[in-house]
């Protein structure tokens, strides 16, 4: 884990939600799954988690600054120009199985953002992707298939990895739909990002972002927020 500098660079509005382009030291760019802690200086007591949603971040690998868009909620104050404070990259990420060839991402959230950091690598290891999401994502690659969340069976059959993004609160519920397909789900490449409030990031152990597991609690900030499916609790 690192600290730095960031700068916000641009503002975003895609899919109906607000992004940012962040400019920030390349040791500290999130890969997909992870994410920074940033703060503006500001009276806010709480640093804000950024994920990384841009499907190739701009710079250049051997650039000192790279650049990134973190995925929506992004606080109103922030602004172009505005200097940031950044800790990370924190947590666990996705780990894209490099033999997988049928990649699904399924989001059960608000947002497809946090999966679309996928999307280009998944593409340059020459995989099918369907995405499957509520809406119509805007600036996806052509060769990226999306489904409604009504066609979400079907491509948990179809795929040979599967990444989904879910709320905490809405675990139950997601387990629930997968209920008939769970002996088929174990057999494959399943990972979930649980989306949930991680205000200290790894450092007090506060609990806030506490996850059910099958034999105990782990903390999202820095045991997650990607879990293995495996892992969450029935």
């Amino acid at each position: 884990m690192h600290s730095g500098k960031g700068q916000v660079l641009e503002l975003i509005l895609e899919d109906g939600s607000r992004h940012a382009r962040i400019a920030c030291p390349s040791h500290l760019l999130p890969s997909p799954g992870q994410y920074l802690l940033a703060g503006d200086g500001s009276t806010s007591p709480l640093p804000v988690p950024l994920f990384h949603t841009d499907s190739a971040a701009e710079g250049g690998s051997t650039a000192p600054w790279r650049h990134f868009i973190a995925a929506s909620p992004i606080p109103d104050s922030w602004h172009p120009g505005i200097e940031l404070q950044l800790r990370g990259p924190l947590g666990r990420g996705f780990n894209l199985p490099f033999t997988s060839r049928k990649v699904g991402l399924v989001a059960f959230a608000d947002s497809p953002a946090r999966l679309r950091g996928l999307v280009g690598p998944a593409l340059k290891q020459n995989a099918a992707v369907v995405l499957v999401c509520e809406g119509s994502p805007d600036h996806l690659p052509d060769d990226v298939e999306v489904q409604p969340i009504s066609a979400m069976s079907d491509i948990v059959e179809w795929a040979d990895y599967l990444a989904l993004d879910v709320a905490r609160e809405n675990l139950k519920q997601l387990r629930e739909r997968l209920e008939k397909l769970n002996q088929l789900v174990s057999r494959k490449d399943v990972q979930v990002l649980v989306h949930t409030p991680m205000p200290c990031g790894g450092v007090a152990e506060c609990g806030i972002c506490a996850v059910p597991l099958k034999a105990s609690w782990k903390l999202a900030c820095k045991d997650g927020p990607v879990f293995d499916w495996q892992e969450i609790l029935e």
